[in-house]
């Protein structure tokens, strides 16, 4: 400082004098006033120091010393960043991109928990939070510090993320005064407050649903979600990029993430239902068109999901779902007369698929579930003629596995709408038009499985099994029809036909087992014929009175019937039959790797030792078949070789299941540690 005031004293220093003189530089202000006025404004409101240059803010030395010397040097003052507090109102935003860490989340947690009253400052803040922890996730390249927070380790995102799926949603209903259930958002005093932050973590949190692949992570958000649909439906720009991801995890998402997925459509759509339903109806119908297109075993439960959960989505206002199933119905229709006024290949293959038959499912379950409202009754019968028609489309036997699919759909319409449909006449058809007593060319180890194909192959007709489960079909599904028919005051009539057809059937078929069976459905008919006939007998009311038939018809079907009470008895063994079919196949499955795993080729070693004796054969195969195959067979390899020789072969034996028992035993520990399951109560 004193050499500084030496140079400025010196002679040497007079030009540099003249230029810090205070009255040229208060000319020099002045037309800069005059000149610019908006720039001396700005400097007049945000560096007054600059302006009262005369007044020195710097040193306390400097200040004493300009008391006495009238010749001084302006020497400004550190700037005050005053500016910088005026952009952040509350004392919890004033750090400008701060690192968030688990004492400020801890302390946000407690906040939100608040019993008493919760701020509108927290919850801006902890939605800030939020934003800064899915910009951490979504990019790595340094998103992040672009927002007012910065979230830097697993160990804090994971904090964030717990605090807002938790705590969050009942914060918000708090601020807002929702304790009661069902009240409107829209309608609550604070909602303008909450808008913005509220449209910020929404589109947050669908910016992070479609980024995580996880099920178990998205398990939680979407339960999240759905505690936050309330909020998501007052919005219909979020609720229909919400939606349009929740029609995904729908149709193609594993089953806890569709089931949650479908409870938050059903929600968002049932806040805002005149305004959402038209959209959400169509755009799931085409979502379930477009997922049926190939059917296997695996992909049969998410199919019959979609469909029973559309049926649910369209039964929210039948009004408007009779304008979806008259347009799509009607679609249906012009495809199969197509394909019956053309006759080419094209327009028979787009009726004969898995699309086609999967809407003629969905249209019979919607109309069966609503048989007790009138809304939806007039579309059963176009829709039963549809389905009757595809099936006269191609009546060839290649097709039967389409026949059967699409008479299990009329069976069960006809029994959901208590509207009779003839149905018997498509069954015995395939008994008189092919050839049962025809030999097969192939031998197949089990019936052919119809329950995921529409189309059977040139091949598969030679097989024996083709015929086994042409039979097995038409038993059951003749055995349903009637016994659902068995307590109408018309079925002798009804079954007339079908029971002479099916006489003539045991006439020429030759085959014992197809006539076994077919012999005892008619057996079973004509036993519910006559038990009929006798209760027709009792009757003294006219066959005009329909309200007299129908409490007739419903009393008998609650005594019972003969055939009734049979196909119930069958129905419990058959499906009994089938779940122990999957269970030995589970079995079977499971065991072929314990064949293969071990390698004893490789260690002859044990085999070599000549002091045997001659009665045991093939000694190397023994050994495999006891080591590996620990079943009851081992008493018969045992027998054929001598007493004094077994304890030798037991030691070995034990040694050898020892390692491999400890090697399994290992395996399996491991895998089991490397899994870890995720949920909301591991945080």
């Amino acid at each position: 400082m004193k050499e500084r005031r030496a140079s400025v004293e010196s002679p040497e220093n007079s030009d540099s004098e003249e230029e810090l003189n205070p009255e040229s530089h208060k000319k020099s202000l002045e037309k800069l006033k005059n000149i610019d006025p908006d720039f001396y404004n700005f400097l007049e409101e945000n560096d007054e120091n600059l302006l009262n240059f005369d007044v020195d803010s710097g040193d306390e030395e400097s200040d004493r010393n300009e008391e006495d010397d009238d010749d001084k040097v302006h020497k400004p003052g550190p700037l005050q960043g005053e500016s910088d507090e005026s952009d952040f109102e509350d004392e919890d935003a004033k750090p400008v991109q701060g690192k968030i860490t688990l004492k400020m989340v801890a302390q946000w947690q407690i906040e939100l928990q608040n019993e008493n009253k919760i701020k509108l400052t927290t919850l801006s803040t902890v939605i800030k939070a939020f934003n800064a922890a899915m910009l951490r996730a979504t990019s790595e390249d340094g998103a992040s510090s672009e927002g007012q927070y910065k979230v830097e380790g697993s160990s804090v995102f994971n904090a964030v993320i717990q605090m807002c799926v938790l705590y969050l949603p009942n914060a918000i209903k708090k601020y807002l005064g929702m304790e009661q259930s069902g009240k409107d958002p829209q309608k609550c005093k604070h909602f303008i407050k909450v808008k913005t932050h509220l449209i910020a973590y929404l589109s947050d949190l669908l910016k992070l649903l479609s980024g995580v692949t996880s099920e178990n992570i998205l398990t939680v958000l979407l339960k999240h979600l759905h505690q936050m649909s309330n909020f998501v439906a007052c919005f219909i720009r979020i609720a229909k990029q919400a939606l349009k991801k929740l029609f995904t995890f729908w149709s193609s998402g594993e089953e806890t993430v569709r089931v949650l997925a479908f409870l938050c459509i059903l929600r968002i759509t049932r806040n805002q239902q005149p305004a959402l339903l038209d959209i959400v109806l169509k755009a799931m119908y085409l979502t379930y068109v477009k997922n049926c297109k190939f059917v296997s075993p695996s992909t049969w439960p998410g199919i019959n999901f979609m469909r029973r959960s559309l049926v649910e989505m369209f039964s929210l206002d039948l009004n408007v779902a009779y304008q979806h199933a008259f347009l799509y119905i009607r679609q249906l229709a012009i495809h199969l007369r197509n394909a019956i006024v053309v006759q080419k290949v094209e327009n028979r293959q787009a009726v004969y698929n898995w699309q086609f038959v999967n809407s003629l499912h969905l249209w019979a379950d919607l109309l069966g579930a609503t048989t007790n409202k009138p809304q939806l009754q007039p579309l059963i019968y176009p829709l039963v003629m549809i389905i009757t028609n595809t099936i006269k489309l191609v009546p060839t036997h290649q097709y039967y596995p389409l026949r059967f699919h699409c008479i299990e759909i009329l069976i069960s319409l006809s029994k959901e709408s208590n509207t009779f449909v003839p149905i018997l006449p498509f069954l015995v058809e395939v008994l008189t038009n092919y050839d049962f007593n025809k030999k097969h060319k192939k031998v197949s180890m089990k019936p052919l499985d119809f329950s995921c194909i529409l189309r059977l192959a040139k091949s598969q007709l030679m097989e024996n099994g083709f015929k086994d489960s042409v039979i097995e079909r038409i038993y059951s599904l003749m055995l349903e029809y009637t016994a659902n028919e068995s307590h109408t005051i018309a079925f002798p009539d009804v079954t007339l036909l079908a029971v002479m057809q099916l006489k003539q059937f045991l006439k020429t078929c030759s085959v014992s087992n197809y006539t076994k069976k077919i012999r005892q459905l008619l057996d079973k008919i004509e036993e519910n014929s006559r038990f009929i006939e006798r209760e027709r007998a009792k009757v003294s009311f006219t066959l005009n009175d329909d309200k007299i038939i129908t409490a007739w018809e419903t009393s008998l079907r609650t005594k019972g019937t003969p055939l009734l009470t049979y196909y119930e008895n069958w129905s419990k063994i058959n499906n009994v039959q089938k779940r122990k079919k999957v269970t030995k196949n589970d079995e079977i499955a499971g065991e072929l790797p314990k064949i293969k795993r071990p390698k004893i080729s490789n260690e002859p070693q044990n085999v070599k030792p000549a002091n045997k004796g001659p009665l045991v054969l093939f000694p190397s195969d023994d050994e495999d078949d006891n080591d590996f195959f620990k079943t009851e067979d081992d008493d018969d390899h045992n027998t054929s070789a001598p007493k004094a020789k077994k304890p030798r072969k037991k030691e070995k034996k034990k040694s050898d299941k020892k390692k491999i028992i400890v090697n399994d035993d290992s395996a399996i520990d491991d895998k089991g540690d490397i899994v870890q399951e995720l949920s909301v109560n591991d945080w």
